[in-house]
């Protein structure tokens, strides 16, 4: 079983935290590999796991839901999204329904059509600020990637191209101010640091202060060397 295997089997084990869902956060800086991470731990998760008639559960049928946050922030609210995460989102999911958001269109400047989220057993949750404070209570986890502000800047600008130049230069300002406000890092169960040969894994500040225990570091986990 490789590391984000292991991971996977643990989250799947935590108890649900929204409603029937896990939520499951991955924050960190712009640029920092929130995304290419989320949608490798979807596909480890395997699916959504639904329950069948007789009380089991279906195979994995696919990688597990994933929420952007960039689908609900805006070019001029790119941090004032709580209440549409709460109402469009976390409340459906915590009442075990399917969640409706309409994401944001960066390229036309308005929401498009509604799209559905179901209450799978994990849900991940990717984007900056994924840890605040709004959305700590309903979290079953929270996933840090531990690349500090100006190297993700960095990565994010190459990325994106000189086209962005002007957006980096006042989103680079909003996110240092939202996180000197809410900072996410203090309250990570898990610091993941990418590598070479894949992600290295290390007990977060919640774990060390002794409030989340659940996800174990063993003698032959990366996290644990």
């Amino acid at each position: 079983m490789d590391d984000l295997d292991r991971l996977a089997a643990e989250l799947r084990r935590l108890p649900p935290s929204c409603g029937p869902v896990r939520l499951v956060a991955i924050d960190g800086h712009a640029g920092s590999g929130k995304s290419t991470l989320a949608a490798r731990l979807a596909a480890a998760l395997g699916g959504t796991g639904d329950r069948t008639d007789d009380g089991g559960c279906n195979e994995p049928t696919g990688p597990a839901p994933v929420l952007h946050l960039d689908d609900l922030a805006t070019h001029d609210e790119p941090f004032a999204w709580t209440d549409r995460m709460l109402h469009q989102v976390l409340g459906p999911l915590s009442r075990g329904e399917s969640a409706l958001y309409s994401p944001y269109d960066w390229d036309l400047h308005r929401f498009g059509p509604p799209r559905p989220l179901p209450p799978a057993p994990v849900v991940l949750v990717e984007g900056v600020g994924a840890g605040r404070r709004a959305l700590r209570p309903h979290l079953a986890r929270l996933l840090w990637m531990e690349r500090g502000p100006e190297e993700s800047w960095v990565r994010g600008r190459r990325r994106d191209g000189l086209a962005l130049s002007d957006f980096w230069d006042g989103w680079t300002v909003a996110e240092t101010r939202h996180f000197a406000g809410d900072p996410s890092r203090p309250f990570a169960d898990t610091l993941v640091r990418e590598c070479q040969e894949g992600y290295v894994w290390r007990p977060g500040p919640s774990v060390a202060a002794g409030t989340h225990q659940t996800i174990t570091y063993g003698d032959d986990s990366p996290a644990a060397n």
